[in-house]
Protein backbone atom coordinates (compact mmCIF):
# COMPACT_ATOMS: atom_id res chain seq x y z
CA UNK A 1 0.00 0.00 0.00
CA UNK A 2 1.52 3.57 -1.06
CA UNK A 3 0.71 6.31 1.16
CA UNK A 4 0.43 9.83 -0.80
CA UNK A 5 0.76 12.58 1.42
CA UNK A 6 0.07 16.39 0.09
CA UNK A 7 1.12 19.30 2.17
CA UNK A 8 1.06 22.96 1.81
CA UNK A 9 3.20 25.35 3.11
CA UNK A 10 2.57 28.78 3.93
CA UNK A 11 4.12 31.57 4.09
CA UNK A 12 4.42 34.47 5.84
CA UNK A 13 4.34 38.03 4.27
CA UNK A 14 5.24 41.38 5.28
CA UNK A 15 2.23 43.41 3.58
CA UNK A 16 2.61 47.03 5.17
CA UNK A 17 3.40 48.61 8.06
CA UNK A 18 1.01 49.05 10.86
CA UNK A 19 0.94 52.85 10.95
CA UNK A 20 -1.26 52.15 7.15
CA UNK A 21 -3.92 51.35 9.25
CA UNK A 22 -6.17 53.34 12.05
CA UNK A 23 -7.92 50.98 14.15
CA UNK A 24 -11.56 50.22 13.01
CA UNK A 25 -10.15 50.16 9.72
CA UNK A 26 -9.54 47.62 6.77
CA UNK A 27 -7.27 47.75 3.64
CA UNK A 28 -7.22 45.10 1.13
CA UNK A 29 -3.32 43.51 0.36
CA UNK A 30 -2.71 41.67 -2.39
CA UNK A 31 -0.74 38.52 -0.61
CA UNK A 32 0.69 35.24 -2.46
CA UNK A 33 -1.53 36.11 -5.25
CA UNK A 34 -4.78 36.33 -3.11
CA UNK A 35 -6.62 39.61 -1.98
CA UNK A 36 -6.87 39.64 1.71
CA UNK A 37 -8.52 42.44 3.88
CA UNK A 38 -6.53 43.50 6.90
CA UNK A 39 -7.98 45.09 9.97
CA UNK A 40 -6.94 46.87 12.82
CA UNK A 41 -8.86 46.39 15.47
CA UNK A 42 -9.59 48.75 18.62
CA UNK A 43 -7.50 46.88 20.89
CA UNK A 44 -4.76 46.75 18.23
CA UNK A 45 -5.37 43.35 17.45
CA UNK A 46 -4.96 42.51 13.48
CA UNK A 47 -7.09 40.26 11.48
CA UNK A 48 -7.18 38.79 8.02
CA UNK A 49 -9.70 37.59 5.89
CA UNK A 50 -10.77 37.13 2.28
CA UNK A 51 -11.07 40.41 0.45
CA UNK A 52 -13.94 39.75 -1.22
CA UNK A 53 -17.96 38.79 -0.27
CA UNK A 54 -18.78 35.86 -1.35
CA UNK A 55 -22.30 36.73 -2.12
CA UNK A 56 -21.84 39.58 -4.92
CA UNK A 57 -18.03 40.71 -4.44
CA UNK A 58 -18.22 43.28 -2.10
CA UNK A 59 -14.99 44.91 -0.72
CA UNK A 60 -14.88 43.26 2.97
CA UNK A 61 -11.89 45.79 3.62
CA UNK A 62 -14.59 48.79 3.46
CA UNK A 63 -16.83 46.70 5.68
CA UNK A 64 -18.16 48.16 8.99
CA UNK A 65 -15.81 45.91 12.23
CA UNK A 66 -16.15 45.53 15.83
CA UNK A 67 -13.76 42.99 17.66
CA UNK A 68 -15.58 39.85 15.98
CA UNK A 69 -16.94 40.96 12.35
CA UNK A 70 -16.71 42.68 9.67
CA UNK A 71 -19.77 43.84 7.65
CA UNK A 72 -20.07 43.67 3.80
CA UNK A 73 -21.03 47.20 2.44
CA UNK A 74 -23.17 45.92 0.01
CA UNK A 75 -25.84 43.71 1.48
CA UNK A 76 -24.73 44.00 5.23
CA UNK A 77 -23.50 40.19 5.31
CA UNK A 78 -21.22 39.80 8.39
CA UNK A 79 -18.56 37.38 8.99
CA UNK A 80 -16.84 36.24 11.83
CA UNK A 81 -13.42 37.22 11.75
CA UNK A 82 -11.77 33.52 13.48
CA UNK A 83 -14.07 31.20 11.91
CA UNK A 84 -14.98 33.20 8.13
CA UNK A 85 -18.17 32.01 8.86
CA UNK A 86 -21.11 34.13 7.81
CA UNK A 87 -23.88 35.33 10.34
CA UNK A 88 -26.41 34.65 7.92
CA UNK A 89 -27.88 31.53 6.56
CA UNK A 90 -26.74 30.27 2.80
CA UNK A 91 -23.58 32.43 2.44
CA UNK A 92 -20.24 31.11 1.98
CA UNK A 93 -17.40 31.52 4.39
CA UNK A 94 -14.52 33.57 3.77
CA UNK A 95 -10.84 31.79 4.37
CA UNK A 96 -9.79 33.56 7.25
CA UNK A 97 -5.45 33.82 7.90
CA UNK A 98 -3.38 33.90 10.81
CA UNK A 99 -2.27 38.03 11.36
CA UNK A 100 0.73 39.89 13.53
CA UNK A 101 2.10 42.53 14.18
CA UNK A 102 6.17 42.29 14.15
CA UNK A 103 8.36 45.32 14.77
CA UNK A 104 5.68 47.73 13.47
CA UNK A 105 4.92 45.35 10.63
CA UNK A 106 1.53 43.81 9.49
CA UNK A 107 2.61 40.09 9.01
CA UNK A 108 -0.10 37.45 7.11
CA UNK A 109 0.43 33.67 6.74
CA UNK A 110 -1.27 32.70 3.74
CA UNK A 111 -0.20 29.40 1.72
Amino acid sequence: MTTTESRTTAMEYAVGALTDLTPGEGRTYTVGGRQIAVFLLGDGAVRALDAVCPHRGGPLADGQIDDDLVVCPLHQYAFVFDTGRCTAPGIDPVRTYPARVHDGRIVVTAG
